[in-house]
């Protein structure tokens, strides 16, 4: 199979996304693969904004686009259904809350290709969503070693690495045939799930720096709190459809929060080295005040939802 001039299939899972669709669609157009060899699959959840009369007009000037709608709202019913209805060779997952560089799709396929990867992803670059000095905080966070854990896209790689898993990842089509489509029972981790069956099958995820994307996270501490609850109570839920753990970082917070009285002098110490370290590299000496916020927030979130996942876990009578 030519990866060169393959058929994509980009999926786009999306729900009330008004306020980025359209930034998207836009990175996915300007890419530089051959217009005439892509499909974009919307996939939406029954947006209540204006996500669909957006998508709806790309779509009346833009013939690869198409709208289809998942009833179920959830990202994994999304996948599902862009995957059922695709015709590439290759399976693209993008996500309505990024940006993407101009060569990104060109560069999943080049690599996909010449690495007999798998599945393929990159770098994925964190940015502030507002320009208030909380929201560079949390993107300062979930870029930094000691907030992102040991999640290699989000920190960065200075070579190609073979990895656990990636943020969305560009995938051959056949694997899906082979290992099955996104766990359904996942309002979250479906990706990561995905990863781990298909590691376990002997296949190959591969990280490379010069494929990069851009992220928009919360950009308050509240929404970013609330949103660290939701991922930790999804690390554990996993646990309740599949046998199969995650990866050890996703469980730290919870080990964090559970020995807090042990471990909340060291915590504060390390945050407040880390934090100024940052605000220094940054020139910004407000972030030595932010920045234990934000990690704070991010771990302490985490942490309390993934004690929340693990009771739902144990008495759960479904």
């Amino acid at each position: 199979m030519n990866y060169n001039f393959s058929f994509i299939s980009i999926i786009i899972p999306c729900r009330n996304e008004e306020k980025y669709i359209a930034k998207c669609l836009d990175s996915i157009i300007s890419q530089d693969y051959p217009k005439e060899r892509l499909e974009i699959l919307v996939v939406d959840g029954m947006s209540e904004d204006k996500t669909r009369r957006i998508v709806k007009e790309y779509a009346e000037r833009y013939p690869s686009i198409k709208l289809l709608d998942n009833p179920n709202k959830f990202t994994s019913f999304a996948l599902n259904i862009g995957i059922k209805n695709s015709r590439g060779e290759v399976i693209a997952r993008m996500d309505a809350h990024a940006g993407y560089e101009k060569d990104y799709i060109s560069k999943c396929v080049r690599y996909l290709k010449e690495y007999d990867a798998d599945n393929v992803g990159g770098t994925m670059k964190t940015l502030a969503r507002e320009n208030t000095i909380v929201a560079k905080a949390i993107a300062l966070c979930l870029s930094h070693p000691f907030g992102a854990g040991g999640s290699q896209f989000r920190t960065g790689v200075n070579e190609p690495k073979w990895v656990d898993t990636v943020f969305n990842g560009c995938y051959k089509k056949e694997v899906f045939d082979k290992i099955g489509l996104f766990n359904e029972n996942l309002i979250r981790s479906q990706d990561m799930e995905f990863n781990l069956r298909l590691k376990k099958s002997r296949r190959k995820i591969l990280l490379h720096p010069e494929i990069v994307s851009y992220y928009y996270p919360k950009s308050n501490l509240k929404d970013f709190f609330l949103h660290n609850i939701q991922d930790g109570i999804w690390a554990v839920l996993p646990l309740k459809f599949v046998r199969v753990p995650l990866k050890l970082r996703h469980y730290v917070p919870l080990f964090f929060v559970l020995t807090l009285l042990l471990s909340i002098w060291p915590y504060i110490l390390l945050s407040l080295f880390f934090s100024l370290k940052i605000a220094i590299k940054e020139k910004d000496f407000r972030l030595f005040f932010i920045m234990p916020l934000a990690f704070g927030t991010r771990h302490v979130g985490y942490g309390l939802g993934s004690i929340f996942g693990l009771f739902k876990l144990i008495f759960s009578k479904n």
